[in-house]
């Protein structure tokens, strides 16, 4: 297979406001390989951000328009291409890295792929994708953990999953990942990643009832996982409940220096000295190492606490609350997925 018609995919997905950045050893180069057979890169090279009718691609790579339908068709089934209806015509685009590619590959997850995966994060993939403005996902603070008249409308996940009316819940990439990478077993549950619809899907294994669904936000919170979202108001689909040894987004904190690889809720945690007893359950609960247990005294690193508030929730001694951080210091999500792509590509000096 010829390297340049990967590098030429390597750069059209680097062309996306998710970003995927090229590295010195060209290790992106196998990874897409691993993903693209030649003949589906040859298409997804000449995709864009915007979707188009299959009449102008096919046209711009000079095949038959039916040819290029079909095989569309097989490249949306494995999460390569999004399909979205414009003007009532079927019209296609390239789908990012992260978050997309990637996650719909999880049942194609095998030993060379997290390696390879492993090796292009740790190159300069995460850094390259993870530190652009504004963040690929946000967190959520757990159900309670905010008091009702400071909970940004936003930020209350329970309401998210009211809107909707269909419900799946499947295994975390990131730990499977993770796993077949050959690390520290992770001790956290693996089926764990929540989806949801405003629409009746069709059955599958995955699918649960709201009520599962609610029990699943229950359990992430009781074992200590963080809920992240996509970086939006409105058109989020999904939670992901998150550890600091597996997530990638996480692990841009925890592991790669990418001190805002999330976007922080607009809380922080306090710790009223009076009623702690220095037990440690907070420092053992939050997954990027914002609490810490300083000479006996518990205390707060307090711009590295992204507000998730598992510390809360895990207190036996209702010892640490969350505030609403300062009005200048606050940053609201883009209202959408467009505007969120907008804001990326200027941030990344795409566009003017």
């Amino acid at each position: 297979m010829s390297d340049r018609l990967y590098d030429q995919l390597a750069d059209a997905l680097n062309r996306l406001p998710n970003g995927f950045p090229r590295t010195r050893s060209g290790i992106e180069i196998q990874l897409l390989k691993k993903i693209f057979s030649s003949e589906e890169a040859a298409i997804a090279s000449q995709l864009h951000m915007d979707p188009e009718p299959v009449e102008i691609i096919a046209e711009r790579i000079g095949e038959k328009p039916e040819e290029v339908k079909t095989l569309l068709k097989v490249m949306v089934k494995r999460g390569l291409v999004w399909f979205r209806k414009a003007n009532g015509k079927p019209c296609y685009r390239l789908a990012p890295f992260m978050v997309g590619i990637y996650e719909d590959h999880l049942n194609d997850m095998d030993h060379e792929f997290a390696h390879l995966f492993e090796e292009y994060m740790t190159e300069g993939g995460a850094q390259g994708i993870m530190q652009p403005f504004p963040a690929l996902h946000r967190v959520v603070p757990a159900r309670g953990s905010v008091k009702t008249e400071y909970i940004l409308p936003y930020d209350d996940i329970k309401v998210m999953l009211d809107k909707a009316i269909s419900f799946g819940v499947r295994d975390c990439v990131c730990r499977r990942q993770k796993a077949l990478h050959g690390d520290p077993p992770c001790d956290f549950p693996v089926k764990m990643c929540l989806n949801f619809t405003t629409f009746q899907r069709p059955e599958t294994k995955n699918t649960v009832s709201r009520e599962k669904a609610l029990q699943l936000l229950d359990q992430a919170e009781e074992v200590g996982l963080v809920h992240t979202v996509s970086n939006v108001i409105e058109g989020v689909y999904y939670v992901c409940n998150c550890c600091g040894c597996c997530c990638g987004i996480l692990r841009g904190i925890t592991e790669w220096g990418i001190k805002e690889s999330v976007a922080y809720a607009n809380y922080s945690a306090r710790i009223n000295k009076d009623s702690c007893t220095n037990c440690g359950g907070c420092v053992d609960r939050c997954q990027v190492k914002a609490i810490n247990d300083d000479d006996g005294q518990t205390i707060v690193i307090e711009d590295r606490c992204i507000g998730c508030g598992l510390c809360v929730t895990g207190c036996p001694s209702d010892a640490v609350i969350l505030i609403k951080r300062h009005d200048a210091a606050i940053i609201h999500p883009p209202e959408d997925f467009t505007a969120w792509e907008k804001m990326r590509l200027k941030n990344r000096r795409m566009v003017p």
